[in-house]
């Protein structure tokens, strides 16, 4: 459906989006995800044709979108961050303008306006004027604008800024329903709101795709995703051991802390491997209470930190390696000693 190869954008010396690559297959909501200034709205500008890449391209249903505009435009239905509206404009006017802009025919034009606005929610507002709109309802008529003509992809930017709680939920409830007969693509900086709509998830830092996949996925991928966490009664040596005989236990942390009872012990396992049921039959044999146990959750918010904070950092930096006092410390010392070695070379030569 859309392809978007080596997308680069350059401003000067700053490149807001760098080798940007990735699909969208028909019929999925994706949402492309990522911190403030990372270069979603920028990459959003290129695949709509709003703005032109410095490198590499982008087709829509086949159309190159520099090379044929037209014909690739015509699958785009775009709600920008700011939405496009005129102020001194009715509703039912503006409504009619867009139609006439998506070249929409005369005898569809009417119902089609009619049928999008009653999706939307502003019926009763198609008399008043766009300038005396609440910018809850302003977003409402630029998303109507998007959806009119029904194209085969809605890209949206930041659909829910500025709407109240229950308008939300209302704007992520349509655009679910929207992925029966579109695709869209939703770029957010809200985790939440990604989260609870969309099918596949693209995270994107400081241009780049750091990661791409399902949320359940990208789960997995995270750090921690495969432990169990549980709270047991018994011998802590003798605890280890048990686990320890269980088939795909990695690694084993126990601790205790002062004012609890039992101790806190997380299991970490090999992927896709579930040893709850195993975990219970061992400890019950052995008359080891166990009064907590949890699978680990890592929600989308803790995985795009991970991912976004990981890209952020230059593994052949040491300044990012030094985690600690003793580290930084280890690091002074070594510098220390190469250079008493390297005066020592000097002093015999």
């Amino acid at each position: 459906m859309i392809e978007v190869s080596n997308l680069v954008k350059r401003y000067g010396d700053h490149t807001a989006v760098d080798h940007l690559s990735f699909q969208i297959e028909k019929g999925k909501i994706y949402g492309f995800l990522g911190p403030n200034g990372a270069g979603k709205s920028t990459t959003m500008n290129m695949i709509t044709g709003y703005i032109a890449s410095t490198e590499g391209t982008v087709t829509i249903d086949g159309h190159d979108i520099l090379e044929e505009p037209e014909k690739a435009k015509k699958c785009i239905g775009y709600l920008p961050e700011q939405p496009p509206l005129y102020f001194d404009m009715t509703v039912l006017e503006y409504m009619k303008f867009a139609a006439d802009l998506k070249k929409i025919p005369k005898d569809k034009k009417k119902s089609m306006i009619e049928e999008v606005m009653d999706m939307v929610k502003i019926t009763d507002m198609k008399n008043r004027l766009i300038k005396n709109l609440s910018k809850g309802y302003r977003q409402r008529v630029g998303l109507a604008q998007a959806i009119l003509g029904y194209p085969e992809v809605i890209i949206l930017d930041e659909p829910t800024v500025g709407l109240d709680p229950k308008q939300i939920i209302e704007i992520r409830d349509l655009i679910k329903s929207l992925k029966k007969k579109h695709t869209v693509i939703l770029s957010s900086h809200i985790l939440s709101e990604v989260s609870a709509v969309c099918d596949y998830v693209l995270i994107i830092s400081h241009g780049k795709l750091v990661a791409s996949d399902t949320p359940d996925n990208l789960g997995k991928l995270a750090a921690g995703s495969n432990n169990l966490n549980l709270l047991v009664k018994g011998e802590k040596s003798r605890i280890r051991q048990l686990l320890g005989e269980i088939s795909g236990v990695k690694e084993i942390s126990i601790e205790k802390k002062s004012d609890q009872e039992g101790w806190n012990v997380t299991v970490s396992t090999e992927e896709n491997t579930d040893i709850r049921e195993e975990v219970f039959f061992k400890m019950a044999e052995n008359r080891y209470p166990i009064l907590e146990m949890q699978s680990q959750k890592i929600s989308l918010e803790e995985i795009f930190l991970e991912l976004t904070e990981d890209n952020k950092k230059d593994p052949s930096d040491t300044n990012n390696r030094i985690q600690t006092a003793k580290e930084a410390e280890a690091v002074i010392r070594e510098s220390e000693n190469k250079t008493e070695e390297a005066d020592k070379h000097d002093s015999s030569l």
